[in-house]
């Protein structure tokens, strides 16, 4: 039997599993790219046509192609060939090829909702945005490329492929969808175990990837308990890390993936940030399951995917609360004195209130899966949405706390969250440091949740903090791991230079860039993880920080330009680029990098902060307080924009017109420290 299992295709699978492949013909994964053809393509091609601001949108045939009629790279209207349809319900988007190899969705998606529901239309993605040719969210452009952003999660083994000198892309799949291979791995050595006499077929079946869980863990009510438990721990997290590797906020660490490896040993996860999650861990940006199913008790008492989803044809296994019924007693939460609504209405349903939806890409809902019991009390107190009022939108979060109160007694209110210490945590409140710490301690609590803490506390890296994260280095989970390791000092740290998990091992690299030398294999893996991403600005942004760590001003300077050749408008690169010619005493060019930074995005705070510092350094006092004036005004929620001009007002004005604002920032920011 060959040693290393290569790619044999979805007709090899079928042979042996009929009715696996019949549930997969037609699902998502099967339909998630496809060639486009009169078979494929379900928008309106029929010389239909969409505005959106200043630009008409045209959508005809011309044989056999479908065409689209819109705004080119240059601005101009120009003809583009759909190369590729990219999803099917509730909406469809296509693809045109360009270039270098690159494949650009478009921003017209077909609603593919029956008409009754809203669909069967064209819609664009950003309404009323304005996003013309020169911004960077403009289709043709590189935050929208398919090779980089969407690629590895629409195909089967994807290869990206990217050419950095040239700037050209020669991507590979081995399926243009997600078939069987794209979970289970490779099968020519499985096909090859099948196909032998049944008499030689050994205990080694040869699949790379095993994701089926055994009976022996099945659930089971046992006596008395109103919730089912499984009959032995889950053996194996493969199951959900195979999922998560596309349903998940993530950055890829290489190309070459593994299948049945940690997630975190392939990818970099995204944590409980501002902007992609509310301070409860509710769902905010388009984070894709994983990270919320994580922080769900669920999760933790061995729940998988596959226990509510048909894998197969992603079906759920029973509809409506038929599904939660299966280890939730019905007597017990299926009832009016658990839900207080009628039956078979939208309030009685499990989901409504337990995994609220929200709307991403226009017109797709998607369910929180952090299965949360509803607290309008943290709505009250911090803001975060609620299910509650999410129906009874006439109602507010006051009125639904107070329910809640009344149907299931104070207690309900006073449950496990970590929201208090997140939100402190962002908003430098009250407390903020302390019961971050706590929280890092709090084993009870998810540990996506205590590493975000442990993020946050960067803001106060102080000897109690590198106490706390002293412990956090040695958890058992790679997230707080990763997120610990840049709060020691280096002699804690340089053991995770050969932690078994490649993100942590990335994640002490960067922590010891400046601080430790680094071993040459660490070194390379980093390095590597960069050049996955070498078609992205924020890649090269990380090596210029990295070497600008390290010393080496010259690979420094290299990067940040690469990264301004890649998306000028990107405010980060440019920021640091000025900083690196600042630490070299060239001033001149680091005041001519900002003011062309601003030309090109006057909205742009931390450009404006930083060419007042700039101005201040060469002795223009008042333009740049009128610099430091405008970045508070664009960036209100930054502690340290709203600090550095009330020493400017001090500076310029006087200590008394200063005063109220030193006193403002001691009451929206009571943690900050400067």
């Amino acid at each position: 039997m060959e040693a290393s299992p290569t790619y044999v295709g979805v007709a090899s699978c079928r042979e042996c599993h009929a009715a696996e492949y019949q549930r997969w013909r037609g699902s998502h994964h099967d339909l998630a790219m496809q060639p486009a053809k009169a078979s494929t393509v379900l928008g309106d091609f029929g010389n239909a046509t969409a505005n959106e601001g200043k630009v008409t949108t045209t959508f005809l045939r011309r044989g056999d192609k479908h065409i689209v009629q819109t705004d080119g790279p240059d601005g101009v209207l120009a003809d583009f060939e759909v190369a590729y349809t990219f999803g099917v319900h509730p909406l469809q988007q296509y693809l045109v090829a360009f270039e270098g190899g690159r494949l650009q969705p478009l921003p017209w998606c077909w609603d593919a909702r029956p008409k009754a529901e809203g669909g069967q239309r064209w819609y664009h993605l950003y309404p009323g945005q304005r996003v013309t040719h020169t911004d960077p969210l403009h289709w043709t452009g590189r935050v929208q490329n398919w090779n980089h952003t969407c690629a590895e999660c629409h195909s089967t083994q994807l290869q990206k492929r990217y050419d950095a000198k040239a700037d050209r892309y020669d991507t590979k799949w081995e399926e243009l969808n997600v078939a069987c291979e794209a979970c289970h791995g490779p099968g020519s050595r499985h096909v090859a175990w099948a196909r032998q006499d049944p008499a030689r077929q050994g205990p080694d079946d040869g699949l790379v990837l095993h994701l089926k869980t055994s009976e022996a863990e099945a659930w089971f009510f046992a006596t008395g308990e109103q919730t089912a438990q499984r009959r032995m721990p889950l053996q194996s997290n493969a199951q959900v890390e195979t999922c998560a590797r596309c349903h998940s906020r993530r950055t890829a660490l290489i190309e070459d993936y593994r299948h049945g490896q940690p997630l975190a040993d392939s990818h970099e996860l995204a944590l409980l940030d501002e902007g992609l999650y509310r301070a409860d861990g509710q769902i905010q940006d388009e984070v894709y399951v994983y990270g919320s199913f994580v922080q769900s008790r669920m999760y933790h008492k061995g729940v998988a995917c596959a226990d509510c989803h048909e894998p197969h044809g992603l079906a759920l296994r029973a509809e409506g609360n038929a599904l939660c019924v299966r280890c939730h007693d019905a007597n017990r939460y299926d009832t009016g004195q658990h839900h207080f609504h009628a039956p078979a209405t939208p309030g009685a349903q499990c989901v409504d209130c337990h995994m609220p939806e929200r709307v991403y890409m226009g017109v797709d809902r998607r369910r929180d899966h952090a299965l949360q019991v509803p607290r309008p009390d943290l709505s009250v107190k911090l803001g975060t949405p609620n299910a509650c009022t999410g129906c009874h939108a006439d109602k507010d979060a006051a009125w639904a706390a107070g329910e809640v109160r009344t149907r299931f007694g104070a207690e309900r209110l006073r449950g496990p969250e970590f929201a208090h210490a997140l939100n402190a945590g962002r908003s430098f409140g009250k407390g903020a440091p302390d019961m971050l710490r706590a929280l890092v301690q709090n084993a009870d609590r998810p540990a996506i949740a205590r590493a975000t803490a442990l993020r946050l506390l960067a803001s106060w890296a102080d000897a109690k903090t590198e106490r706390v994260a002293r412990r956090a280095v040695e958890d058992a989970d790679p997230l707080v791991r990763a997120a610990a390791v840049g709060l020691v000092v280096p002699d804690a740290a340089v053991p995770l230079l050969s932690d078994p998990i490649r993100s942590v091992r990335i994640a002490a690299v960067r922590a010891l860039a400046g601080r430790a030398a680094l071993p040459a294999k660490a070194l390379e893996e980093y390095l590597d993880a960069q050049k996955i991403a070498a078609d992205q600005a924020q890649a090269h942004v990380n090596l210029g920080v990295f070497f600008a760590q390290q010393g080496d001003v010259a690979r420094a300077q290299d990067a940040y330009e690469e990264a301004l050749r890649l998306q000028p408008d990107f405010v980060v690169a440019r920021a640091n680029l000025a900083d690196l010619h600042r630490a070299q005493g060239r001033e001149a060019e680091c005041g001519r990098l900002l003011r062309e930074g601003l030309a090109r995005n006057p909205r742009a705070a931390a450009l404006h902060h930083a060419l007042g510092l700039y101005l201040v350094r060469i002795g223009e006092r008042k333009p740049a307080l009128s610099s430091f004036t405008e970045a508070v005004r664009l960036d209100p929620s930054d502690p340290s924009f709203l600090y550095v001009h009330a020493v400017a007002v001090e500076s310029v004005v006087g200590k008394a017109a200063a005063a109220p604002l030193m006193k403002q920032l001691q009451q929206r920011f009571p943690s900050y420290v400067r």
